[in-house]
This record gives structure tokens, sequence and C-alpha cells, in this order.
């Protein structure tokens, strides 16, 4: 594409002007380089820049639940007070529920009405009226998160809510302690009021955490740790990546939900099934006289009635059955029980039994004997006592 200072740069040639440059006017102003002015310093609006006032008027409405009219009606003169001083008219409508700021003749400042919006949006956001009214503040802005539409799942919209809460409002306390921010979770919307810097940092958590991007309390360690870094000069000017802790994300394995096996969609109706009458036209009871029918009806009746006493038979019977046992021999039960194997150790083990036996026996045989011959020779012999009618030889 040919933009439109090189399109009229030959023109310009021929008629014999200069060509026109973009950007030829972007050159360094001696006022960007001073180090006694701060680019980044809001000013405060003085009424003598605009003594004319508003030429015309605008407004901004905002409806309000319902449960919020009590408090409104309450905390209403205070907030008509404090935009009267900026000359900002204000309009509490019950019946529509809504609220309306609007400019008048005494208005100076233009940006004030929008920071009249803002203090009635959060005003219909469950802000206290002594909060809000420090937005009207020039340095003081809002930032208004709508975090009912990050996720569709009611029940862990629920729960990651509760995580940035944390428990007894812990969690939302440290952070807004860390970014000097105001935070007020209610319902679908997280409203926060504080400086720019603040409220990047916040939006930043809440939407980590409603995601399910990053926890809470790792925002916070950073912040804590972010903090004691910006008081040493020394690393104003380095990065501070290596300073920050890393998290890595876990992976956790989740059950698979059981899937039913869907059934092959055919766009006809199931047939239609047989009625009682098609069912006795097939049999030809249709056509039967009532005693018959009545006659085929008692006939089945005792058919089930027989089968019935049979099976209760059969249950009583099986009671009484006696159970089967097996017949083999010890001999064939044993063989059964005992593998080639455990034979062969066993007749091994006899025969060295038998053996050890024998040796014991003849041990004690040869003890016996050298016993009995050493007894009998160290017998001593008995003397024959004489009596007085035996003769001498």
């Amino acid at each position: 594409m040919v933009s439109e200072g090189d399109a009229s740069a030959p023109v310009a040639a021929a008629e014999g002007r200069k060509p026109r440059h973009k950007g030829k006017h972007d050159k360094p102003k001696p006022w960007d380089d001073d180090p006694n002015i701060d680019h980044w310093k809001i000013e405060e609006f003085d009424p003598s820049w605009n003594e004319g006032g508003m030429l015309e008027v605008t407004s901004f409405s905002t409806l309000f639940p319902q449960y919020r009219e009590k408090y409104l009606q309450e905390a209403w003169p205070i907030v008509k007070g404090a935009l009267k001083e900026f000359g900002v008219a204000c309009e509490l409508n019950l019946v529509e529920g809504s609220m309306t700021v609007s400019t008048t003749r005494k208005t100076k400042d233009p940006y004030i009405i929008i920071k009249a919006n803002e203090l009635i949006k959060l005003l219909s956001r469950s802000v206290p009226a002594p909060q809000e009214i420090k937005i009207l503040n020039g340095e003081m802005s809002c930032a208004i998160i709508k975090i009912g539409s990050i996720i569709r799942n009611k029940e862990r919209f629920v729960k990651r809510r509760e995580r940035l809460l944390g428990p007894n409002l812990s969690t939302l306390r440290a952070i807004e302690i860390l970014t000097g921010c105001y935070i007020l979770v209610q319902g679908n919307t997280a409203a926060a009021m504080g400086y720019w810097k603040g409220l990047k940092q916040v939006v930043r958590v809440v939407e980590d955490c409603i995601k399910n991007v990053k926890h809470p309390v790792y925002h916070i360690k950073e912040l804590l740790i972010k903090r004691e870094l910006a008081k040493n000069p020394a690393l104003a000017h380095e990065s501070w990546d290596k300073f920050l802790p890393k998290f890595k994300k876990k992976n956790v394995k989740q059950k698979k939900p059981l899937t039913k096996e869907k059934k092959q969609y055919t766009p006809f109706p199931p047939p239609q099934q047989p009625s009682k009458i098609d069912l006795e036209l097939e049999s030809g009871e249709y056509f039967m006289s009532d005693k018959k029918k009545s006659a085929k009806e008692w006939q089945e009746k005792l058919e089930k009635q027989s089968q019935k006493a049979e099976e209760n038979k059969r249950k009583r019977e099986a009671a009484f059955v006696h159970p089967n046992e097996d017949i083999a021999t010890p001999y064939e039960s044993a063989k059964s029980i005992i593998n080639n194997g455990e034979i062969a150790d066993m007749a091994k083990s006899l025969k060295k039994k038998a053996k050890e036996f024998r040796k014991n026996e003849e041990q004690e045989n040869v003890r016996l004997e050298s016993y009995v011959a050493s007894s009998e020779g160290s017998r001593p012999k008995k003397k024959h006592k004489l009596s007085k009618y035996s003769q001498p030889e």
C-alpha cells in the first residue's frame, strides 16, 4: 500500500513545494529530559483553567439491586454533599431502581463526571459510601472485574472465589496491604480501588485465581519479594527474575468419568407393539367361547401348580441326599497325593534309618557279651558248708 505522504510527494514536487514527511515533528523536545518535570504526575485541576464551565449537560445512570435500596436511602445525603463540591448533580430513583449523575453550570472539571460515574457503579456493587467517595480524588482509580463469566461451572467458581478470599478473609487482606488497594468481592464481580500500579497487580491476581493459573499465595510471595527488592537502589535497573520464585504447575491425574456407550441414532420410531386383541387373534383364543376360555385358564393354572409342587419337592429332597465320597483305597489316595520324587526320598530315608538301627543292635550285642563274660570271670565261688552228718572225703 502507498501511504498518503508517499502519494503526495510527486504532486508536491511537480507543484514546486516541499513534500510532506510522516513524523517530521517527532523530534526530541527540550522538556523531555528535564529532571525537574515529572511526566507521570497527575496535577490537580485548577478551576481557572475552565472559567466558562460546561456547555452541554452530560449524564450517566446505573441500576442497583433491590437489597441496596435501604442503605442508599441512608447514605445518599453523604454522596450528594460530596458531589456538590465538584458541581455535579445526582438523583436517586427508587421506582426505577437507578442512580443518575449529571453536570451543571457550576461544573468546571470535565473529567469529574467520569469519576462520578465510577462512584455510582461502586455504590451499586455494595462498596460503602465513605470508601467510594475517595474515588473523586484525581489520583485514585477503580477497576470492576467480572469474574462470573470466566468459568461456567458454578461449583468450581464458588470454590475458587473462596480461595481468593482465604480463611477469615486473610488472603484478601494480605493482597490489599501489598497492593495498597481496597478490594471487595461481591457476587459475580470484584471491585477494586487504588492507584494504577496496584490495580494492575490486583486484576492479575484475581484473574489468575479464577482461571486456576496460579494460587493467590504465590502472588503474595512474589509481591513480598518485590517490596524488599525495591528498597535496594542498586537493583533499580536490574532484572528481578532471578530473585523471584518459580512455581511449576503439577498435573494431577483425575479419574475419567464413566461414559455410557451411545446408542446408534435412528430417525424412525420403534415399531408398534401388538395389542392384547392382536395376540388373541394370532393364537385363535379370540374366537373361543367363554366356557372354553375359562377351561383353558383352569388348565394353565393346574400346570403351574404342579410345576411349583415338583420344584418344592426337589428342594426338600436335596437336603437328604448323601454327599459323594471318594471310594479309592488308602494306597491309591496316598499314591495320588505323594509324587514319585517324594517316594524316592522316603525310601532313601528308610534305608538309612534301617542301617543305623542294625549298627546300633550289633553294638548293643557286643556290649552285652562283653559284660556277661566279665561278670562270669569276676564272680567269687561260694563255699559249701559241711553239715555235721556229712563225712570228709
